[in-house]
Formats: structure tokens, C-alpha cells, sequence
């Protein structure tokens, strides 16, 4: 009867549910006593560090069995579900639910399983210096207590002690990983409390393990690639070149670049590996290597790196590739800045050969390519090679504006005589081809057409003066500059021309600010300051004229001029002439209003205060009239002597024709102040340094003094009688009515005279 009531409730499935879920409850349990059995043996071993082998043995067998229990009842269950699913759905939820909560407990279990038996290869693997493994095994237990932070049912203190656990140990590996990479690679350096410099430098080894192929070749070590590998796996291979780069590049690469003297040397020890150590050259005296030297220096450290450490491919990377992406960039621009920069021609000719560095720059980064160094096409080190043309016009440029500004910036009283017939050392250029067939028939036109009347030789010739030397140099550097150009690129040549233009530029600004006081303190400078700028305005003219033809477009078209610029410079030595002979009026007027107003010359202190006056007029002037002798152009030298002693003059006949009375005395002291003037006043010209040559200049003193004639009637009416006076007037046609005015003649007669019936008649025939 039982087993029919059994039979029945089989078939209904009532009896297999009371039997799963008599089995899930027994699971349950079971799975719950394993999981204390589990974490007490994790805690023990992994938080209180008791031994326990065996047990934890068996404890990993009865997780498996429990899993594989699990495994079957979960398919059971399925099963089951999937065919009676419409009306068991209710009533397997709860198992269900108990069911993934279990599972959930076994897969910890699990993951606890994994990392304890990866820890366990790991030290074994260690202690084997089984590095790559131990690497791999500490991956794995860290992925499988990164697992266990996900599930929120993990236990806290278990899983503090597991990451405590791996820290531990990842930096125990890496510890060893260390220590091995130091006794590999070696480094000896200077200490850092000697000061920097090429004997500090000479004291640098680097001394690699060697390792060879089947075939007797260098290679790294088995154990270096194995350590290399490891630190890579870790992910902290990175780190560990990045700081073996920059101490490879402060010590070895950068100071072989920088010092000329500095070379490497390689040798091999038997059983200590190869060493790279830096030595000097005593044979070098060169401030600067070469690119060739530098790169032959690099090459062989390179070179011997790549042999002996860096042939080791990590993942799909070569070692060499990362440590070439490190330190490229900087290695890059130190063989710009200390090398390349100063192996850039100085001048054109010298531009052909350059074609030799830019192919050893190729050969230099093919060799690093090849050893993976480098990556791509082209880098920054051969776009500057091969732009040489650009850097060379950088160069040059930068130098010519730095040569300019110390030839403005030096002493102006270093000077030159320049003659009618000096003339500037224009170079012999090649006439344009296009050109040549216009010219001729010009010139055919023009030996037709000539006129017999000719101007003379020196018609467009600059005056005889002195400049300064350091304009004379200024104008050859920039001819220098301008030949640069012509056969030059078009780039190079715009450089070029445009920095000749800022060159007079810089001048036009420079040179009167710099020397302001001086300018103004000092005649002699003023005048030469004068000459400068009349001396550059002079050859601006036709300087463009003169290179046009022979410049790349489109300077060719017209753009190749200076003659905007002589305005400018004519204008600057004009005003700076002109200030100093404002200072130079101000100076003899100062003088001359300490003379009393030439009033009451009858008073001894009063005469001796104009005589003392007019004395020190005539002095300033000669001073003048010597200091700018055979500086000044002739012309220019007689307008500024004669504008000074007319200033003079005219203060004096001023002061004269402002007195009210004069007596006979005073008539005869003013005349004798005034003769001084008259016999010492032509002497002040002597534009010439031979004596014999200024005579002419001396009588042509009315033609640059306008008050000359005025002053002289002046002096002659002191001394004259009435009827004197009244002679030179000649009813307004005689020579004292061309230079006074009828009034100013009366006011004279009023002064010297007294009041007399003669006076009365006097006075009635000026008018």
C-alpha cells in the first residue's frame, strides 16, 4: 500500500519537491558549515599565519565535492522547473532563491581557492627565481581578490587581510625584481656634492651583464629578460626605465652632445660584463663637435645598450622603443640647441656643403630606426637639418642685428675722412640673363642720344667730412648681408633684405636715444652724428638700385628699395645738428647778457663786464670753429659759424640800439668792443686744416652772416660825426640806409648827441 501511495505521489511530483528541498536544506547546511570551515582556514592562514596544510588540503576536497553536489542539484532543479514551469514557478522561487545564495558562497569559495593556490605557486616560483611566473601567479590571486570585492556579501576582514596579503607580497617581488635589475645594470656615478662639470662627468661607468647567442653574439641575459618581463607584467616597467633614462641622459648622452672633448669607451671584463664609461680627449681643442662626432658617440652607446639590455620585446614593444620614447624628444632638441645650431653655415657659399650633415642626420636616425629606437618618417632632427636654409637665414640675421646694434652702441668719435671720391665696395654681381639683351640696347640708345653738356663728376658726390668708423662698418656689414641674399632663396633673401632695412631702422631709433646726452653735451660728436646720418641717407638712395636686379622675386619687382628711409635720416641729422646749435645760441647769449647791457661803459666794472663778454663770445666760437673743423662739411661748417656769429651780433646791436644816451666815451668803448668783433670774427672760419686754404672763407663772411654788413654801418656811426652820418644815409640811398631804418638811425643820432641846433638839422635830413 506504501508504495503504491508512493508510486502516486511520484507521479504527481509532489514527492520530488519534498525531496529537493529536503535536499536543499541538507545542502544548505552543508554548504554553510564548509563556508566556516573555509574562512577559519583563510584567517588562520592569511590573518594569524598559523600552518595548516593538510587541513586546508582537505578543505579544498570537500569544496569541490560540495561544488559538484551543487552542480548537480542546480541541473536537477532546472530540469525540473523547465517542465513543470507553468504551475511550479511559485513554488521554486524560494528554493531558487536559496539556491543562488549558495552558489554565490561557492564561487567565493571558489575565488578563495584560486588565490590561495596562486599564492602558493607564486613563492614557490620565487624562491626558483622563476620570476615571469611568479609575476602571472600574483596576477592571478590579484584578479581573484579583485572578484571578491565585487560580491557584497564578502566578508570585510577577510578580504583586509587578503589585500594586505598581495600588497605584501607584490612588493616583495618587485623587491626582488630590484634587486636583480641592480646587479644587472650597474651605474657608477659622481657625488652629488661635487660640482658639475667634465671631470665630475669623467668619473660615469655604466656596466651591463653580458649574455650571448648560440652564434657568439651579444645579447641580453635569460635572467634580465625574465626581470624585464616580470616588472612589465606588474606594470611598473615603465617606472623602472623612465628613471634608467634620465639618468642615462643627464650623464652620458646629453654631455657626449654637449663637451667636443668627451668620448665613450666600451670594454668587456670576462665575468663582469661590459662596461661604458666616458674619457677625455686630450687632442680636442674644439669648443663645439660636430655633428658627425656626436652622432658616432651616440651611435656606439646606442648601440651597445641595444646589444646588451635593450633587445627584449615586451608584449608587441620592443624595450629599445619605450626607452626611445622617452628620450628622444629632449636627446632631440640637445642636438639642435648644442650642436646642429652651431654647425649652421655663416655664410652662403658654405650652404652646398651642408648637404653632408643633413645625410649623416638620415644615416644617424636610420641606424635608430632599425633598432627600433625610433618610430615614424621624419622628427623634429631632420626637419631642422633639412631646413637649413631657413635657420641659416635665422642665423644670420640674428647676427647681423646683434653686429649692428654693438657697432650703434660703440664710441662715435672714431672716425673716418670721407672724401668726393670715396665710394662704397660694391661687389661685382652677375648681370640678370633676361636683362642682358635690354641693356645692350639701352646702352645703344644713350651713345646716340648723348648730350655734349655734362655734368660735372662730383655732382651727386657727398661733401668731404668725417663719420664714424662704426657707420662705415655698419654699411659694409650691410652690403655683406645684401650679397648674402642675391642667389639666395626666396625665403632667405626676404629675411635677408628685411633685416637690412632693420638694421638702418634700429640706427634711426637706437643711436639718438643711446647717445642723447652726449649729442647734446658734446659738439664734436653732434656734428659727426650729422655726417652719419647724410652719409647713410647718401648711399640709401641707390643701394636697393643696385641689388634689385639680382634678388628673387619679389623683391626684383620694385619691393627692393631704401628710399623711403632718406627722409627719415635726413630729418634725424638735420634736428640733431640744429639741437646743438640751439645749445651753442643759448651758451652766447648767456655770455653776452653778463655785459651790462653795454650801458654806462664809462663805469670801469661795466666796460670790463662787456669787454670780458664779448671776449668769451669770440673764444666759444673759436673753440666751435676748431672742434668741427674737417669734421663738418665746408658749406655746412660756414652756415652754422655764421648763424652763431650773427646770433651774436644781433644781440649786440640790439643791446646798442636799446641806449638812450651815450657819451663820447662810451661811443669810443663800444667801438672798440665792436672792432674786436669785426677783426676776430672772420678768423672763427677755418673749415680746412690748411691754414691757407681758410682765407677765402674768411672773406665771404657777409655771405653767412646776415648782420655782418648791418654790424660794420653800426660801427662806423659810433665813430662818425653829424655830418658823417648824414652822408652814409644819403637821402635813403646810401649804404647806412640798406641796413638801419630812418627811425633807428634818428634813435642813434639822439643818443651819441647832444641837443644841438646841428643835431636838429641832422635829424631833419634823415628821413
Amino acid at each position: 500500500m506504501a508504495s503504491f501511495v508512493t508510486d502516486v505521489l511520484a507521479s504527481s511530483g509532489k514527492l520530488e519537491k519534498e525531496d529537493l528541498s529536503s535536499k536543499i536544506s541538507k545542502m544548505s547546511r552543508k554548504v554553510e558549515d564548509t563556508k566556516e570551515e573555509v574562512c577559519d582556514m583563510i584567517n588562520k592562514r592569511y590573518g594569524d599565519f598559523l600552518p595548516s596544510l593538510q587541513g586546508s588540503e582537505e578543505l579544498m576536497v570537500q569544496v569541490d565535492e560540495v561544488s559538484k553536489e551543487m552542480d548537480a542539484l542546480k541541473s536537477c532543479i532546472e530540469n525540473e522547473v523547465q517542465q513543470n514551469i507553468h504551475v511550479a514557478v511559485a513554488e521554486y522561487a524560494k528554493l531558487k532563491q536559496q539556491l543562488e545564495k549558495n552558489t554565490i558562497i561557492i564561487t567565493m569559495l571558489g575565488h578563495l581557492k584560486e588565490f590561495h593556490s596562486a599564492m602558493e605557486e607564486f613563492s614557490k616560483a620565487l624562491l626558483e627565481k622563476n620570476y615571469v611566473d611568479a609575476a602571472n601567479q600574483l596576477e592571478k590571486a590579484r584578479v581573484s581578490v579583485d572578484l571578491l570585492k565585487g560580491w557584497k556579501t564578502s566578508q570585510l576582514p577577510l578580504l583586509s587581510a587578503l589585500s594586505s596579503e598581495l600588497t605584501v607580497q607584490r612588493e616583495n617581488l618587485i623587491y626582488h625584481l630590484g634587486d636583480e635589475w641592480k646587479r644587472l645594470v650597474i651605474w657608477r656615478l659622481p657625488s652629488s656634492k661635487e660640482p658639475a662639470g667634465l671631470n665630475s662627468l669623467l668619473k660615469v661607468e655604466l656596466n651591463l651583464s653580458q649574455g650571448f647567442t648560440k652564434d657568439g653574439e651579444a645579447k641580453p641575459p635569460a635572467l634580465l629578460c625574465c626581470v624585464l618581463q616580470a616588472l612589465a607584467i606588474q606594470r611598473d616597467l615603465q617606472l623602472k626605465i623612465k628613471l634608467f633614462s634620465q639618468v642615462l641622459l643627464k650623464n652620458m648622452l646629453k654631455p657626449l652632445v654637449i663637451y667636443a672633448s668627451l668620448s665613450v669607451r666600451v670594454s668587456e671584463q670576462q665575468g663582469e660584463g661590459t662596461f661604458l664609461s666616458l674619457q677625455c680627449l686630450d687632442e680636442s681643442h674644439e669648443e663645439r663637435s660636430t655633428p658627425s662626432q656626436v652622432y658616432t658617440k651616440l651611435l656606439l652607446v646606442l648601440k651597445t645598450l641595444h646589444s646588451h639590455l635593450l633587445d627584449v620585446s615586451i608584449g608587441d614593444k620592443k624595450l629599445s622603443t619605450i626607452l626611445g620614447e622617452l628620450i628622444w624628444e629632449e636627446l632631440s632638441q640637445c642636438i639642435i640647441h648644442d650642436c646642429l645650431l652651431y654647425s649652421i653655415p655663416t655664410n652662403s657659399s658654405q650652404l652646398e656643403k651642408y648637404n653632408t650633415v643633413i645625410k649623416e642626420t638620415e644615416e644617424f636616425e636610420k641606424s635608430l630606426k632599425e633598432m627600433q629606437y625610433l618610430q615614424g618618417d621624419s622628427t623634429d632632427l631632420l626637419k631642422y637639418a633639412r631646413d637649413v636654409n631657413c635657420h641659416f637665414a635665422s642665423k644670420k640675421c640674428k647676427d647681423v642685428i646683434v653686429a649692428a646694434r654693438k657697432l650703434m652702441t660703440s664710441k662715435m668719435h672714431n672716425t673716418v675722412k670721407i672724401t668726393a671720391d670715396s665710394k662704397l665696395r660694391l661687389p661685382k654681381l652677375p648681370a640678370p640673363k633676361s636683362d642682358v639683351k635690354v641693356k645692350q640696347d639701352i646702352t645703344k640708345e644713350e651713345t646716340t642720344m648723348e648730350n655734349t653738356k655734362q655734368l660735372s663728376a662730383w655732382s651727386l658726390c657727398l661733401p668731404a667730412c668725417r663719420i664714424s668708423e662704426s657707420v662705415q662698418q655698419l654699411m659694409e656689414l650691410a652690403l655683406n648681408t645684401l650679397c648674402e641674399a642675391v642667389g639666395s632663396s626666396t625665403q632667405c633673401a626676404l629675411q635677408l633684405f628685411f633685416t637690412v632695412r632693420n638694421i638702418f631702422q634700429l640706427f634711426h631709433d637706437v643711436v639718438p636715444t643711446y647717445h642723447k646726452e652726449n649729442l647734446l653735451k658734446f659738439p664734436h660728436l653732434a656734428a659727426i652724428q650729422h655726417n652719419n646720418c647724410m652719409y647713410l641717407a647718401h648711399h640709401l638712395l641707390t643701394l636697393g638700385h643696385h641689388f634689385r636686379a639680382h634678388l628673387p622675386q619679389p623683391l626684383s619687382e620694385g619691393v627692393a628699395t631704401f628710399v623711403d628711409m632718406v627722409p627719415g635720416f635726413r630729418k634725424l641729422g638735420a634736428q640733431c645738428f640744429l639741437a646743438q646749435l640751439n645749445v651753442q645760441r643759448a651758451e652766447l647769449l648767456e655770455r653776452l647778457s653778463t655785459a651790462h647791457n653795454f650801458c654806462n661803459l664809462d663805469d670801469e666794472d661795466n666796460y670790463i663786464a662787456a669787454s670780458k663778454a664779448v671776449r668769451q663770445v669770440i673764444h666759444q666760437l673759436k673753440q666751435l670753429g676748431t672742434v668741427w673743423q674737417d669734421v663738418l662739411p665746408v658749406t655746412i661748417y660756414c652756415k652754422a659759424m655764421g648763424n652763431l656769429l650773427n646770433t651774436a651780433i644781433t644781440e649786440i646791436i640790439a643791446k646798442i640800439m636799446m641806449l638812450e644816451d651815450i657819451s663820447s666815451e662810451d661811443g669810443e668803448h663800444l667801438h672798440t668792443l665792436c672792432q674786436t668783433i669785426i677783426e676776430e670774427g672772420p678768423l672763427v672760419f677755418i673749415p680746412l686744416a690748411e691754414e691757407n686754404k681758410n682765407k677765402k672763407y674768411q672773406e665771404e663772411v657777409p655771405l653767412y652772416v646776415k648782420k655782418w654788413g648791418t654790424f660794420k654801418e653800426l660801427v662806423i656811426v659810433l665813430r662818425a660825426n653829424l655830418q658823417e652820418i648824414v652822408d652814409r644815409w644819403a637821402d635813403g640811398k646810401g649804404p647806412l640806409a640798406l641796413e638801419f631804418s630812418s627811425s633807428e638811425v634818428k634813435n642813434l643820432i639822439r643818443a651819441l648827441f647832444q641837443n644841438t641846433e646841428r643835431r636838429a638839422v641832422a635829424l631833419t635830413k634823415i628821413k
